[in-house]
């Protein structure tokens, strides 16, 4: 499978087929193709200072497990997948969580998502919104952060997401869903780019509030 990370296009099998062929310096190619996505994850998902730390060491996991690493499948989801639970060993043994600032500018430090050459007051209403998302994911349990992580701050298809939670599509549809509408209470004004479904869902909700809740003023007949 080939894969573009970076502005690098990678065959990961060939890759993959080289490092088990002993050539294991071909394992590099596939480090810097995923670095920046693997620091993403690490940051979305609470490693904060120890972001390269913990993506250094799926590396290295993954690596070393290479050799289980079934054919036909792809690279990216099955790294994010160790980086995940690397993330959560390191944060459990540090016996802390880190901070939403801490988070925020790791993520934004790991990969910068706005241009540099971006108008200020759109530039500015971006990284409010991305704050705003990642308090509200503190809010979600694991497996609904980890959906939306996957899906919506790293883009990744439902496909790869599936791949990294180790489940089946269908799983992942109903558990984002379930987090989505969490998201909605929590963060009115979320709009996911690809859920037009999450949207028409809000605004049937809303319309089927009283009017004195949707006007703020007294309910007329």
């Amino acid at each position: 499978m080939r894969t573009r990370e970076g502005g690098r296009i990678v065959d990961e099998a060939a890759v993959i087929a080289r490092v088990r062929a002993g050539e294991p310096e071909a394992y590099a190619e596939l480090v810097r193709a995923h670095t920046g996505i693997a620091l993403r994850a690490a940051a979305a998902l609470g490693a904060g200072a120890d972001a390269e730390d913990v993506v250094q060491q799926a590396f290295v996991k993954a690596y070393s497990a290479l050799g289980r690493f079934r054919d036909g499948m792809a690279f990216k989801p099955w790294l994010l997948a160790i980086v995940a639970n690397e993330t959560r060993n390191t944060v459990r043994s540090a016996a802390r969580q880190r901070t939403l600032v801490g988070r925020e500018a790791a993520l934004m430090e790991a990969e910068p998502l706005i241009p540099d050459a971006a108008d200020p007051v759109v530039a500015t209403l971006e990284t409010e919104r991305r704050a705003a998302l990642l308090a509200a994911l503190e809010k979600l349990s694991e497996e609904h952060r980890l959906v939306v992580t996957y899906r919506y701050l790293l883009e990744m298809d439902e496909r790869e997401t599936a791949q990294a939670l180790g489940g089946p599509r269908g799983t992942v549809k109903s558990r984002l869903n379930r987090a989505l509408r969490k998201l909605a209470r929590l963060l009115p004004d979320f709009r996911p780019r690809e859920a037009p479904k999450f949207q028409e869902a809000q605004e049937a909700r809303e319309a089927r509030k009283p009017r004195k809740a949707r006007e703020g003023g007294e309910e007329r007949e």
